[in-house]
């Protein structure tokens, strides 16, 4: 069964309603989702309260729908103070949109994420350093793997770094379009495109969102 902790809806720049995402998930086989719409302090409560009004409808097909942002373009020297008004409105996943090599996302957005214990992931980082890795590692920061073919060029790069210093990784869709949804076969090739080995993408798509959902709903 298949997890995705990064996914868009016409809140944003998606296509489609948060229960039309829930319903292609289902039959997709998806076990959970979290709708992370792009997000800044001007509509981090509309977000996640209109989200939150089809979670049980969302639990009529037994799928577990996580409500979720993904803070987007938000200066790296006001990075925490935005993650705690996240949290603060009840953000169950927050995602940080990286330094992704195709939007101009301001240098040190990674760093900002990283350095946060309250960030669960840090979307498409693009060519993330060593260090921020470490931190990410160090701080329980989970590094996206990315299906989304304009962010997944450096996945391989994400890969390389996140092997050294044993960092986390997951890998999300960013699904915008009904057609950005992949089965769970799909994401395992995509790890392993992106050289992780079979089991080693088995357990990024498998083990760790799992354990993003324990630590989450624990918290």
């Amino acid at each position: 069964m298949r997890i995705d902790l990064h996914m868009h809806t016409l809140q944003s720049d998606g296509e489609l309603l948060p229960i039309e995402l829930a319903r292609r998930a289902v039959v997709m086989k998806h076990e959970a989702i979290a709708v992370t719409d792009h997000a800044d302090p001007s509509n981090i409560e509309r977000l996640i309260k209109e989200t939150r009004k089809d979670v049980p409808l969302a639990r009529e097909w037994g799928l577990d729908m996580l409500v979720g942002v993904e803070l987007t373009h938000i200066p790296a020297a006001k990075m925490d103070a935005v993650v705690k008004h996240a949290r603060k409105a009840g953000a169950e996943i927050i995602v940080v949109h990286g330094e992704t090599i195709s939007e101009p996302v301001e240098k040190g957005t990674n760093r900002a994420a990283v350095n946060n214990p309250d960030v669960n992931i840090l979307a498409h980082p693009g060519f993330i350093t060593m260090e921020d890795a470490q931190a990410a590692a160090d701080n329980g920061v989970v590094l996206e793997i990315t299906s989304r073919p304009s962010h997944a060029l450096t996945n391989g790069h994400v890969v390389r770094m996140a092997r050294k210093v044993d960092a986390k990784m997951v890998v999300n869709t960013d699904t915008h379009s009904p057609g950005d949804l992949i089965s769970e076969e799909r994401a395992i090739h995509i790890a392993m495109g992106a050289g992780l080995t079979r089991d080693e993408a088995e357990i990024c798509v498998h083990r760790i969102p799992k354990d993003i959902i324990r630590r989450v709903r624990k918290g």
